[in-house]
């Protein structure tokens, strides 16, 4: 029997720890791959020595007070009585200490392991970087609140639980072994046993101690009414309270151990009525100092503390550096205006994500298994232009195969192929995206080229495939044949000897892999293909923003993605709704397509945790300085750390005390059709800057009101990478607000009826994005409009809103809607302005030249007898009798012009 539950136990070990081997050996070569093996080394050595270092004293100091407290038993322990046919269990004395040894060394594993899981706080506090900031109230450098309060933290925590847990066994101990008891005589205590909780008393007295002095520090990083960090309250009364409990903790230990040596109970009893009495006496004396002193002059009281919350607030999210500029907001454009602003008005984004995505998705994936997971907004110099675009990878997702076999999912298919990329502004004929960059392979009708289109990486990349295998993989279709492909790349590990096959058949829970005649020792298995799970499993204490983009550099494709650096600890710092009080976009992380190869770059080497990151991690983060130009060409400033900034300088762009307490110029995100506006990327010239660049921009109203009070823009491009501007209204002028011009669309008499009827016909009408378009010191407002038929599954786009003051127009395209709102009779726009509309059977841009529109009286003729025909199309009567009318008039026009001039 015993050497059947060996075998049992033995299997039993074999089961649960066989994959975890295997997973942790396969890990260990993946990183060797990818070349980050110190990463994993120095993460598993570091939690391995903390679960030590935290293990060993552990298990000393509860397997001491054990054995201490088991002194007492000299006879047999029965734990379970028996009956009936089931016998009694009974501790020997000779087991106690065998008990004693299993019991410390669960409960110290506990405590290693807990450890363990915060060897990151424990290698930054060994590793500090200083801000070279000080906090106002204690002169501490914000290091200290970062790195090194959260380390004290985590000794102080595993200590007081070792004192609890080592009271707890003793006193069970004592109380099993008759020398602590309770009875109808009243409560009975052996002397020893007295001395030695006396002594674990006494320690739990100076871990309250410190406690209290790591609370000092800490009223700095803890909300208190209207002030986040010390307040009047806090910095008057509770840092004497916590003072108070310091000393009294202190001289409660110093008690607890002069009457473990004594007779004495009275010393103990004093020092815990006087902690209770501080510390509930204290929170009540807070309470009233705060209802009858500071809430009747909140304001003023509070006023100096609001001045470091704000102040905090705004270094911690890198807000105290946002430039802040004037605008007019009523400046009245002109032709001129629109002429010299045409890179911006050239590069207005009229497809929005999801309907492009959409559109995609109908018209580029040509197989039912390839998907197209995001669009990518970016920017390129196309045949010598600087143009946005958007761009979206074509993967290929497995589970949408339709022979899902083993041979298929992982020596096959195993690869996405190619890209769709276009102008963020140009449509066909038929309201369909223009293309520079399509088909299978692709097909490039700029200078633009992808040279090496294979996706093995990618968003929806997220399992495991096998290259150079016997089955050649499959790489595109082409008519009715597929062409094959091999992998030379440098990704994914040799499956190499059969232990190695047996190790990843385990990993992958896969018999294929050990027993399949396809592999040999030369082929590969790639894996973590996912690029989020690939750059979170390197470098898994950075935060990851949500949006990875797909760029072409070099004829190859890479995935960029941004990470951060976080704080909760930031003291007097408002925190955002997930904690987080401390941000930098620290970090910048390639990673290719086609070979896995992922780098790390440090994009702020003034961040302190970056820093602090690079000396623990040495090689992990490179200058951003050896980033490829052609890559740097593309770095984009990212939307989360954006969306996070916009959010808190909405308030923190107070600085007055009393107009923050009063929130007297609070700002807010407009909100329109229920959701609240997001920022975008574009390309527009600032005003006062010379040249259009790559920015980000979100508007902002007053709260609780629709009109523009200001917008802020994050710019992307060469040396203004990360600066940030905000460019403020007027207070006392109206500047129409996104949520007003809205509703304005939606009530104006040509546009809603058109909008309803389409809707009536059992199409589909959709509003995409409202865009600010800032042009010198005016506004545009810009919305395109998607049709998808009844059934249908491609959105078109069908026209485009455009508003300007009181003016509102709606046309197929964006340079018609300008001719409207700013062209006279014999003004159009300028040839440099290029048409949105572009030949269908080519899906290239028309030359200006074809589409420059004479101020001749013929040519609006023929632009009201154009329309007059799409209005026919559509079924828009009301428009067709407006346009046939405007027709009659202009040739009426014409005939008075033919008579004058004979």
């Amino acid at each position: 029997m015993p050497i059947r539950l060996v075998y049992a136990l033995i299997a039993l070990l074999l089961v649960v720890a066989l994959p975890s081997l295997a997973e942790l050996y396969t890990e260990w070569l993946w990183f060797g791959e990818t070349g980050y093996q110190s990463v994993f080394l120095k993460t598993l050595a570091a939690k391995a020595l903390i679960g030590a270092a935290v293990f060993v004293p552990a298990f000393l100091f509860l397997l001491g007070n054990l054995r201490i407290a088991l002194r007492g038993f000299t006879s047999p322990y029965v734990l379970f009585p028996g009956g009936g046919d089931l016998q009694p269990i009974v501790l020997e004395p000779r087991h106690f200490g065998l008990v004693a040894i299993l019991v410390s060394a669960l409960l110290a594993f506990f405590l290693g392991v807990v450890a363990s899981s915060q060897w990151l706080a424990i290698l930054r506090f060994l590793e500090p970087t200083p801000f070279g900031q000080a906090d106002p109230l204690f002169g501490y450098d914000v290091a200290f609140f970062v790195f090194t309060l959260p380390f004290l933290d985590i000794a102080r925590y595993i200590c007081f639980a070792l004192v609890v847990l080592a009271a707890i066994g003793s006193v069970a101990a004592y109380v099993g072994g008759g020398r602590l008891s309770v009875g109808p005589e009243g409560f009975s205590i052996d002397l020893k046993a007295r001395q030695h909780l006396l002594l674990l008393g006494a320690g739990a007295f100076a871990l309250l101690a410190w406690g209290a002095y790591l609370d000092i520090p800490r009223l700095l990083t803890t909300p208190s009414g209207i002030v986040f960090g010390a307040s009047f309250v806090d910095v008057n009364l509770r840092l004497y309270v916590l003072q108070g409990m310091l000393v009294v903790a202190g001289l409660g230990a110093a008690a607890a151990a002069y009457a473990a040596f004594t007779r004495a109970n009275w010393p103990v009893a004093a020092g815990v009525g006087a902690y209770l009495l501080v510390w509930i006496g204290g929170g009540g004396a807070a309470t009233g100092l705060q209802q009858l002193v500071v809430t009747p002059d909140e304001q003023q009281r509070e006023a100096p503390y609001l001045v470091h919350n704000i102040a905090a607030t705004r270094q911690a999210f890198d807000l105290d550096v946002v430039e802040e500029r004037a605008v007019s907001g009523d400046a009245l454009l002109t032709l001129q205006d629109i002429e010299d602003n045409a890179e911006t008005i050239n590069n207005v984004r009229l497809w929005d994500h999801q309907p492009l995505l959409d559109t995609f998705g109908q018209i580029q994936e040509i197989r039912t298994y390839y998907e197209f997971a995001s669009v990518d907004n970016d920017r390129y110099v196309v045949d010598g232009e600087y143009r946005q675009t958007m761009l979206s990878s074509r993967e290929l997702n497995s589970d949408s195969l339709p022979n899902r076999s083993w041979v298929n999912e992982r020596l096959q298919y195993t690869h996405g192929f190619g890209v769709a990329l276009g102008p963020v502004n140009q449509v066909t004929q038929e309201g369909l995206p223009v293309l520079f960059i399509q088909d299978l392979p692709p097909r490039s009708e700029t200078d633009l080229a992808v040279e090496q289109p294979s996706i093995y990486f990618g968003e929806l990349s997220n399992d495991y495939v096998l290259v150079n295998t016997g089955t050649d993989e499959f790489h595109y279709p082409e008519g009715e044949d597929n062409v094959s492909t091999r992998y030379d790349g440098t990704g994914g590990v040799e499956i190499g000897s059969l232990f190695r096959r047996l190790l990843f058949s385990l990993r992958f829970r896969s018999y294929e892999i050990l027993v399949s005649g396809q592999l040999d020792a030369e082929s590969r298995l790639i894996y973590h293909r996912n690029i989020s799970d690939r750059v979170a499993t390197i470098a898994p204490f950075l935060r990851y923003d949500a949006d990875p983009y797909l760029v072409i550099a070099d004829g190859r494709l890479y995935w960029m993605r941004d990470a951060y650096t976080v704080s909760d600890r930031y003291p007097y710092s408002t925190p955002v709704t997930n904690g987080i009080n401390y941000i930098r976009n620290s970090v910048k992380i390639v990673i290719d397509a086609y070979n896995g190869t992922t780098t790390f770059y440090l994009a702020e080497p003034d961040d302190p945790i970056g820093t602090t990151l690079g000396k623990i991690f040495p090689g992990l983060l490179k200058p951003l300085d050896e980033m490829p130009e052609t890559l740097q060409q593309h770095i984009r400033y990212p939307e989360g750390i954006f969306s996070l900034q916009t959010a808190m300088y909405s308030t923190f762009h107070m600085t007055n005390p009393s107009v923050f307490y009063n929130r007297e110029d609070e700002w807010e995100v407009p909100v329109i059709d229920n959701e609240q506006m997001e920022p975008y990327y574009t390309i527009m010239r600032l005003p006062g800057e010379e040249r259009a660049e790559f920015i980000q921009m979100l508007p902002f109203t007053p709260r609780g009101k629709n009109n523009l009070a200001a917008w802020m823009v994050a710019r992307s491009d060469g040396e203004n990478y990360g600066k940030m501007l905000v460019f403020q209204f007027p207070k006392q002028k109206l500047v129409f607000g996104p949520s007003q011009v809205v509703a304005r669309i939606n009530q104006d008499q040509e546009i809603s009826p058109q909008i309803t009827l389409w809707n009536q016909q059992g199409s589909e009408v959709i509003q995409g994005t409202l865009l600010v378009i800032p042009i010198e010191e005016a506004l545009l407002y810009i919305r395109p409009l998607y049709l998808r038929a009844s059934g249908g599954r491609i959105p078109e786009l069908k026209r485009v809103v455009v508003a300007y003051q009181n003016q509102i127009v709606m046309e197929e395209t964006l340079d018609q809607a300008l001719n409207r709102l700013f062209a006279g009779p014999s003004d159009r726009l300028a040839p440099s302005v290029p048409t949105l509309v572009a030949d269908a059977a080519t899906s290239v841009p028309l030359p200006a030249a074809a589409v420059t529109v004479t101020g001749g009286l013929a040519e609006r003729a023929q632009g009201h007898y154009s329309r007059a025909l799409r209005a026919q199309r559509d079924g828009d009567w009301a428009r067709y009798g407006q346009e046939i009318e405007q027709l009659g008039e202009v040739l009426e026009e014409m005939q008075d012009s033919g008579g004058n001039q004979d």
